[in-house]
């Protein structure tokens, strides 16, 4: 009889036990739902605002001296030259494609969409357009 009354017991346990995993579950839906609920917009504003002022108030900016400022200048500008090379060549690229696209109707033809434009008839007069790459175009725009 004793091992009749811990097989019992076991299976309760066990019940128990899967009852509370269920409830558990429940309990972190309905806290991930009411958490997600919970952050309206004016709560995020002050969330920003309450740790921007602890951020501030750190003063994080004072490890910056001089060089460091330089150094940080330095790296921005350089982030955006690159950024607006890489806008320059895009621009240039399309520039490329709509004169190709022009002279192809001036001629009677039209291009087609997937297969680039290659003239085969090349002239020592003729101007090749090439768009920079987007590191010689960071240079030429930091040098000026």
């Amino acid at each position: 009889m004793r091992f009749e009354q811990l097989q019992q017991h076991v299976t309760r346990a066990e019940k128990r036990v899967e009852v509370c995993g269920a409830q558990a579950s429940l309990h972190w839906t309905i806290l991930k739902a009411s958490w997600r609920e919970g952050w309206t917009p004016a709560r995020i504003v002050i969330a920003g605002v309450v740790s921007g002022f602890l951020v501030g108030r750190a003063e994080p900016l004072r490890s910056l001296t001089g060089a460091r400022w330089m150094q940080m200048f330095t790296a921005v500008s350089s982030f955006i030259a690159t950024a607006q090379a890489a806008t320059a060549a895009e621009q240039a690229e399309e520039a490329v494609d709509t004169a190709q696209n022009v002279q192809a109707q001036a001629d009677g033809g039209t291009p087609a969409r997937d297969e680039p434009m290659v003239d085969t008839a090349f002239d020592e007069d003729d101007i090749v357009v090439a768009a920079p790459r987007p590191a010689e175009a960071a240079t030429e725009l930091s040098e000026r």
